[in-house]
């Protein structure tokens, strides 16, 4: 016994997409959320069929209603409401990014902590190797 249509907001949390319903409608102001290409506010009501786009960087993952719920089901019931649609390439980008292992500090997070500054130090101070192969003699000759 499902709606006609629900709420996108409250979809994508009854869905599982995201945890709470706040950080959908969050994500739906922030312009991460769309419906055939066009950014959709929280209250866009959505019906089965309807294909969403859900953007979480580097990923863009892409859902198909399959029915238009708005009350949250356990974990074993998302096949029944959503079907995952989205395309491989996504899925190689998303793995392209973990693998890479660049980890880059949020703009705006804080200064490095000592550690980092200390990766840094060794990664820039030039190595000085004083095993010499040849002796040096530091006497003035007077001797």
């Amino acid at each position: 016994m499902s709606k006609i249509e629900a709420r996108i907001d409250k979809w994508l949390w009854a869905a599982r997409v995201f945890k709470t319903r706040t950080i959908a409608a969050e994500a739906c102001k922030k312009g991460r959320i769309s419906i055939g290409g066009t950014a959709v506010k929280p209250a866009r009501m959505v019906r089965p069929g309807d294909i969403i786009e859900v953007r979480k960087p580097p990923v863009t993952y892409s859902f198909k209603v399959l029915q238009a719920i708005e009350n949250r089901v356990g974990a074993k019931l998302v096949p029944e409401v959503m079907e995952n649609v989205t395309p491989p390439a996504q899925y190689e980008l998303l793995e392209m990014s973990r693998i890479s292992g660049f980890v880059d500090r949020a703009r705006g997070t804080g200064r490095p902590t000592k550690k980092d500054r200390r990766a840094m130090e060794e990664f820039t101070t030039p190595v000085f190797e004083d095993d010499f192969d040849f002796d040096f003699d530091f006497s003035d000759g007077d001797e």
